[in-house]
């Protein structure tokens, strides 16, 4: 066997893998989807660290991790019901007056050169990968429901838009998207994944027998995000000089190249269902 072939069946085994987990965490119980989402936070976050110490910056990886699992605690909480909502604001409010505080104190015992690039990128691990995925935790609670299957559903949205992206860019692509950044991305690429992502949410909305309008929306709001999510990544990446943001999954990389995309289409699609009153 070739070592092509043999680095593509390790990259369709190990996401095989990885797909059953997921599907199969989120499906389980509320418990395992929490701990599903604070795994991928755990390695999202010291992936992102790592590509700021990278550029030179030295961020506190222990401070924003606890600050980072703080703040999906409480939301996890609240979205899954096991907390009153009405005690999120103050909870929330009590957070952000004692936890990021906090980080600007710590760096002020660590005696570093750079100390507001050290703050700046600890804060944004927080902001990059805890905050989305704390916001994930009520995206399977639609009407203060808990519905799995709706999270399922996002996911294979995501899922949808990358694959459709990726063949019909290989085949039809012709015009760069973002050559910069991505030189492999193409517009045709992108209109092929948005056509993949919708067809698979009007599907969702079928299979939930909820409004389809919705469904289509959503995932055009996912799919966009996602593209950009993924552009996002490729720019950290870029400017930190390594091709992968880590090796945590076997021929996909680290948790950040997999989760890019749902990263950042995380709080367009938390602030859509509210808008449209899906959650």
């Amino acid at each position: 066997m070739s070592e092509k072939m043999k680095n593509l069946a390790v990259r369709a085994l190990s996401g095989a893998v990885l797909a059953v987990v997921t599907v199969g965490a989120i499906l389980l119980s509320k418990w395992t989807y929490g701990a599903l989402l604070l795994a991928i936070l755990a390695g999202g976050m010291y992936e992102t660290y790592r590509l700021a110490a990278c550029n030179g910056a030295r961020p506190q990886y222990g401070m924003g991790l606890a600050a980072g699992v703080a703040l999906f605690a409480v939301n996890f909480f609240a979205g899954t019901g096991l907390l009153e909502t009405t005690d999120l604001p103050r909870l929330l409010t009590l957070y952000f007056l004692v936890m990021l505080p906090a980080v600007f104190i710590c760096e002020l015992f660590r005696r570093l050169e750079r100390p507001e690039t050290n703050v700046g990128a600890t804060l944004m691990g927080v902001g990059y990968v805890a905050l989305p995925l704390s916001l994930m935790c009520y995206i399977p609670a639609v009407g203060g429901v808990w519905q799995p299957w709706t999270m399922i559903a996002f996911v294979f949205i995501i899922w949808a838009n990358d694959v459709c992206a990726y063949l019909i860019g290989m085949t039809l692509g012709r015009h760069p998207l973002c050559e910069r950044i991505s030189p492999k991305k193409t517009w045709e690429g992108f209109l092929g994944g948005l056509a993949g992502a919708v067809g698979t949410g009007l599907a969702a909305a079928r299979f939930l027998d909820a409004d389809p309008w919705h469904w289509a929306g959503l995932a055009l709001v996912a799919a966009v995000a996602g593209v950009l999510g993924d552009l996002v990544e490729s720019m950290f990446k870029r400017s930190a000089g390594v091709k992968d943001s880590g090796g945590a999954i076997p021929g996909h990389g680290g948790v950040l190249d997999r989760f890019d995309a749902l990263l950042l289409a995380a709080p367009f699609v938390f602030v859509y269902m509210v808008l449209v009153r899906m959650i």
